[in-house]
């Protein structure tokens, strides 16, 4: 809890010791010696170290698990003074190369003055014993460089910016990130420094002279085309943004022209023309599409090696599968094993999974190794259930590695292609076009390929349309399975969810099968859902609302968005106890036996199960909390019987999980699901969304809300548009140089 003053305190004193920092953002846990009494002080704080005199600005509060703290927000620092505060300085270990001896060497011999040695006078320092002029060379670099933040800091700081900020904008430019700041502020919006345009914008305001608004115009152009890649466009019509920009920044067409004419010349923006209409793109984007293009192109033009499957040979699949397959699956898998590229689509029901396995059997049986890959930990999973064979994340398969920025580098390459001879991908409708293009280049020579995916779903949550784009260019072979098998057939959730392709309303007033609806108000709605979950369909069919009932939710927001039916669903289900520990997550408190999902892909993270080990823990996992270990930081989550030992700063990737969005349930299966369609918002009421929820449901579907919004949303087929350059890449392949 928070102390009632809202207004900053200030406190004094000097750094005893330094419990805990964050290297990567300089979140730094200190012990301060205010008139002799230690307080614990948190805040962004980097390159404190014992024996500086602090003054502080911010508040007090409480913690959970620590206590009375001091939450910093301004600091002012002060250098050690006395011989006596030098040495508690030195001694610290904050200058590597001096420990405890040395430090007692060179105060005992400069005193007071030992500093100013230190930053100015190697030759001096190399008279200490033990230190060697050599060394005494890079002790004093080291120290320059120690207090090269500092300065930094204080320089932008009086333009308002964070500490986090300035660490961050050091880490780019070094000691000369003030001079590059000042000169051009809205260099603060490159990517490596991901500090947004608005922000940049109000450093610039804040400096006495203000910059060129050339600098200006073509920071906020990339800012628009950046904004735009979050919302799946690869690309965008460069006509098409001088409204937005316009409105951004108050400039005229023809400044924004210029400033794109610039962009483009300095290699910032990267342009195309299809069929007579300018595109822009960011060079990354760029990159990755016409990369994913080439390969295509390059396994079209010379296709791995495949062979004349014979009848004989999918005779003996099927006796070996115990299926007999229809037309389109005997297709599907003779044209796997002739031509090596295939996308197999196709709706629930329809056979996929069945086509999949007769493609993988045939491959196994002529000696090929194969990899399965899907882009989520929830559909890799899911695939090596119906398949029988490992299966990992497209990340694990490519063997990801984090930068400092967070961004995936794949160890996985054209120069260190991945293990296999032939690769099959499920659930490619969610694979963006970065990690799509990453596959493509870690492919070895010869290697087959096949892409498994539903063709009606959402489109991935990173940028690009990859499927879509793929059988929209007419390159590649696809076969669509469209024959609903009788078994199938049987399932009001497999034949209301081809109705929902077609654009046909569901059939809502069965009450006998596995798909319901249930008529409500918003109001009415949440508080449905909240009984269908807590006690309806536990008591009538022996679901566990941890494990086997799920609320997919169309948006975040509203009365029956995720984050407000989580919050009462927790309190229903897992109400405070004194007997179980709890945290604070932006925001949100977890409690031992919640319901959470992993929101990111986190490769570093230990699991275990029974005697297995193994590492990484991925986006759309889904686990139960059980337990919190408050004065260990530390807390275990345990995914379909793995348990992960979480600190409190990767708990940050953990969310409440009774209702999660649509989109975060893509690769997912559920026995039993709960939709709320009452009190969506316009942009969010499309087929696919409908769809894709439907669909993610095994055993039972139940949509809460009203019929007009099931209509709307079923008779909607817009699709947001997505601006995509793939499917030109493929059919402009005469620009393509081989």
């Amino acid at each position: 809890m928070a102390y009632p003053q809202e207004e900053k305190t200030e406190l004094r004193g000097s750094v005893e010791d330094v419990t805990f920092r964050n290297e990567e953002n300089g979140f730094t846990v200190l012990a301060l010696n205010v008139q002799g009494e230690l307080e614990t002080v948190v805040g962004i704080l980097p390159a404190v170290a014992p024996g500086e005199e602090l003054r502080l600005l911010g508040r007090w509060d409480m913690h959970a698990s620590f206590g009375r703290q001091f939450r910093a927000e301004l600091c002012e620092r002060k250098m050690p003074s006395t011989a006596a505060d030098l040495l508690h300085y030195l001694s610290s270990g904050v200058i590597k190369g001096i420990g405890p001896a040395t430090a007692l060497k060179i105060v005992e011999m400069f005193g007071e003055e030992a500093f100013d040695v230190l930053e100015n006078s190697p030759e001096r320092l190399s008279r200490v014993k033990g230190i060697s002029a050599a060394k005494a060379m890079e002790i004093c670099q080291r120290f320059r460089e120690q207090f090269a933040v500092r300065e930094v800091m204080i320089a932008l700081e009086r333009f308002g910016m964070s500490a986090s900020e300035c660490i961050r904008v050091f880490r780019a430019f070094g000691p000369n990130a003030v001079e590059r700041v000042t000169d051009n502020p809205y260099c603060l919006c490159d990517e490596e420094i991901g500090i947004s345009f608005e922000r940049a914008d109000a450093v610039a305001a804040a400096m006495q002279d203000k910059p060129d608004e050339k600098l200006r115009a073509m920071a906020g152009i990339v800012h628009a085309v950046r904004h735009n890649l979050r919302n799946g466009h690869t690309c965008l019509p460069r006509k098409k943004l001088y409204a937005p920009c316009g409105d951004l920044l108050g400039y005229s067409e023809d400044v924004l022209s210029d400033a794109m004419d610039a962009l483009i010349a300095c290699g910032r923006l990267i342009r195309e023309e299809f069929d007579g209409t300018e595109f822009v793109f960011l060079p990354r984007v760029h990159e990755a599409e016409r990369s994913a293009a080439d390969h295509i192109l390059m396994k079209l033009r010379f296709p791995p090696a495949g062979r004349s499957t014979l009848p004989e040979e999918i005779r003996i699949a099927e006796q070996q599968e115990g299926v007999v397959y229809a037309d389109l699956q005997r297709e599907a898998i003779r044209i796997a094993s002739e031509r090596g590229l295939l996308i197999l689509t196709g709706g629930p029901g329809t056979g996929k999974t069945t086509a999949l396995r007769g493609i993988l059997r045939l491959y196994e049986e002529q000696g090929l190794d194969v990899a399965l890959a899907a882009p989520t930990g929830r559909a890799a999973k899911r695939m090596s259930e119906l398949t029988g064979r490992e299966a990992k994340t497209l990340h694990r398969l490519l063997e990801v590695e984090w930068d400092e920025s967070d961004h995936p580098r794949f160890q996985r390459n054209e120069r260190n292609p991945i293990d296999a001879s032939a690769v099959i991908v499920d659930e490619l409708s969610m694979v963006d076009i970065y990690v799509f293009s990453s596959l493509l280049k870690a492919l070895p020579l010869g290697c087959r390929l096949v892409m498994v995916g539903d063709a009606d779903q959402l489109p991935p949550v990173g940028a690009g349309n990859v499927l879509h784009d793929l059988i929209g260019s007419c390159m590649l072979p696809v076969v669509t399975l469209t024959e609903i098998f009788r078994q199938a057939q049987e399932s009001l959730i497999v034949t209301n969810a081809h109705r929902i392709v077609r654009g046909e309303m569901p059939e809502l007033s069965c009450r006998n099968k596995d798909f319901f609806f249930m008529e409500r108000t918003p109001r009415a709605a949440a508080t449905t859902i909240c009984d269908l979950y807590t006690e309806r369909l536990p008591r009538a069919y022996g679901f566990s609302p941890t494990e086997d009932i799920q609320v997919l939710c169309p948006s975040r927001k509203g009365q029956t968005g995720s984050v407000q039916l989580n919050k009462t669903l927790q309190s229903m289900l897992n109400p405070p106890s004194p007997q179980k520990n709890e945290i604070v997550v932006k925001g949100t408190t977890l409690r031992v036996g919640d319901k959470v999902m992993q929101i990111r892909n986190n490769y570093d993270i230990l699991w275990t199960r029974g005697s297995e080990e193994g590492v990484g823990v991925y986006n759309g996992d889904i686990g139960v909390l059980t337990w919190i270990d408050l004065g260990a930081g530390e807390m275990e989550v345990v995914f379909d019987g793995r348990s992960a030992v979480y600190s409190l700063e990767n708990a940050q990737d953990l969310e409440l999980a009774y209702a999660i969005t649509v989109h975060k349930s893509q690769g997912s299966e559920f026995p039993a699901v709960i939709v709320p369609v009452a009190g969506i918002v316009p942009q969010l009421m499309y087929r696919n969304l409908l769809y894709t929820a439907v669909t993610r449901a095994k055993q039972i579907l139940i949509l809460v809300g009203d019929v007009a919004t099931v209509r709307e949303m079923t008779q909607n087929d817009r699709k947001a548009r997505r601006y995509s350059a793939l499917r030109a890449f493929l059919r402009n392949d005469e620009q393509i140089a081989f």
